[in-house]
């Protein structure tokens, strides 16, 4: 430790007296550090008082600093081979500071490697690591070494408190059994805190695992939006260049007979023009025997020239261009290709026990028709009074969907409901309450209804199957008609408030045919 010591000091700066940072010499063999002897030389302004620090040899010029290699590296090594120092040192090295290998309490030391040779072996000289804090192992009262532990004062104590009795009938262990115990309570919180350490890990994979999805889930959209952007700019030039045929076409169709109104006319034009010039001629004649005897013979000729008819020109009809334009944009805007988001297709199930007794349910529930003689099922308080049903399956939450394929004739709506709608009175109906939603067909005519409130469809239904879509978080329920292409035909908005099932609703029309719904199966 003592060589260690020396060396240390012989790495020492003479100037900052610590150890060389980017140690440079001059030519008089001198070392220093590069900022300390460029502060020195700063401060002799004068070219004759450039000194060595050491030695006072004179520089009649700014001496130049030469970068002492060796010392840098021996500079590394020592540091990179001393001992990591805790801030203690040796309370006995007074000459040079040597970190300190332990602490002795009873002394109030610090003590080196050499001096912790030669100390007390003695018990009363209990050694820690080496503290700045010696002064708090002490007893403030007694100034004797903290032996015990006070459990009711939670304090620290020495042998003359614990027999003094102003801790009597406390409960008083030795600092080890406290520490012990104390660890052991630290332990049971290290488990906790490790317990909620892998449950934050497992959340923290959770969202790792969601935020990977949320990528992988961007780039598969990305994609389909490319897709699907590249097939509306083709739908919109095909719907460009059709439109644009159509205008050449009716441009000619307008056109064909102008052009032969215009040459008729440029032929007249040309006869009246020469028979101008005639006119102009004779005019110009000095012999009236001659304009007389012309004009006679030339009257019929140059008055009575045939004018051509006006006729009535046709015109482009620009309402055909836009109703065309408009319907192309419709359908365009409706089909279902395009809805990004696509819901899941949901697999949906009758429910006979709310099944009127007016209905049929068949095929795997999948089917619902108007039965020819009323049923005898048992009444509950969930069967439906009417011809409606629900679904055993319901939605609370997500993006769902399924299709409906309806027969030919009767009246029918398809819809969702929540349970708790009522099951008797004409309020039960789907699309009555508020706690129904529905498309339904009437008399030939489509509408959907909600809260006893109907609204007609404005364009005509063409097909017989239908998709129900419903999107809970955002409240939507959407019904589209499944032709080429699909077609939007209602969005109603809601705060939905429970879960909801499907409903369906069958009856004859007014010529008594009865109908039909099919839930359609995706394979």
């Amino acid at each position: 430790m003592a060589a260690a010591a020396d060396l240390r000091e012989e790495l020492n700066c003479s100037i900052c007296l610590q150890i060389y940072t980017d140690p440079v010499s001059l030519r008089c063999g001198h070392n220093f550090c590069r900022v300390c002897i460029e502060k020195v030389f700063n401060c002799q302004n004068r070219p004759e008082n450039y000194k060595c620090p050491d030695c006072r040899t004179v520089f009649w010029e700014r001496p130049e600093l030469q970068r002492n290699i060796t010392l840098c590296n021996i500079v590394d090594r020592f540091q990179c081979a001393a001992p990591q120092e805790s801030g203690i040192f040796c309370t006995y090295c007074v000459h040079f500071p040597v970190p300190a290998v332990k602490s002795c309490v009873m002394c109030e030391a610090s003590l080196c490697e050499l001096h912790l040779k030669v100390h007390s072996k003695s018990p009363e000289h209990v050694l820690t690591d080496p503290t700045a804090s010696l002064e708090n192992r002490r007893c403030r009262i007694h100034r004797k070494i903290l032996e015990y532990y006070c459990g009711d004062d939670a304090t620290c104590i020495c042998v003359s408190c614990r027999l003094d009795g102003q801790h009597s009938g406390h409960q008083i262990q030795t600092l080890l059994a406290a520490s012990d115990k104390k660890k052991e309570e630290l332990q049971s919180v290290l488990r906790e805190m490790n317990s909620r350490k892998e449950e934050m890990e497992k959340k923290a994979q959770k969202l790792q695992k969601h935020r990977r999805n949320v990528k992988q889930k961007s780039a598969k959209m990305k994609e389909k939006v490319s897709a699907l952007f590249e097939d509306l700019r083709r739908r919109l030039n095909d719907l460009e260049k059709s439109l644009q045929c159509d205008l050449s076409r009716q441009e000619e169709q307008v056109l064909l007979p102008v052009s032969g109104l215009i040459q008729r006319l440029v032929g007249k034009m040309d006869e009246v023009s020469g028979k101008a010039v005639y006119l102009e001629e004779l005019c110009s004649t000095a012999d009236p025997l001659t304009v007389l005897q012309e004009h006679q013979s030339g009257e019929d000729e140059f008055i009575h020239i045939e004018e051509e008819e006006e006729q009535d020109l046709g015109d482009l009809d620009v309402g055909l261009i836009s109703r065309a334009l408009h319907t192309e944009l419709s359908n365009i805007l409706t089909d279902g290709k395009y809805v990004i988001n696509e819901p899941e297709a949901a697999d949906i199930s009758l429910d006979v026990n709310t099944a009127a007794n007016t209905i049929e349910i068949a095929e795997n529930l999948k089917i619902l028709s108007c039965a020819q003689n009323i049923l005898n099922r048992t009444q509950t308080p969930k069967r439906f009074q009417y011809s409606q049903v629900l679904t055993l399956q319901s939605f609370s939450a997500g993006r769902h969907y399924w299709d409906v394929e309806s027969s030919k004739w009767g009246d029918w709506s398809i819809g969702t409901s929540y349970a708790s709608a009522e099951r008797s009175g004409e309020q039960s109906w789907i699309g009555h309450n508020k706690k129904s939603w529905c498309l339904r067909r009437c008399n030939e005519e489509y509408s959907v209804r909600h809260d006893n409130t109907d609204c007609l469809l404005p364009h005509k239904v063409r097909v017989l199957r239908f998709r129900v879509c419903l999107d809970y978080e955002a409240g939507q329920l959407s019904f589209y008609e499944l032709g080429d292409p699909m077609r939007l035909l209602h969005t109603f908005t809601a705060s939905f408030s429970e879960p909801l099932h499907a409903a369906f609703y069958v009856w004859e029309d007014l010529y008594g045919r009865k109908s039909c719904l099919r839930i359609v199966t995706k394979s």
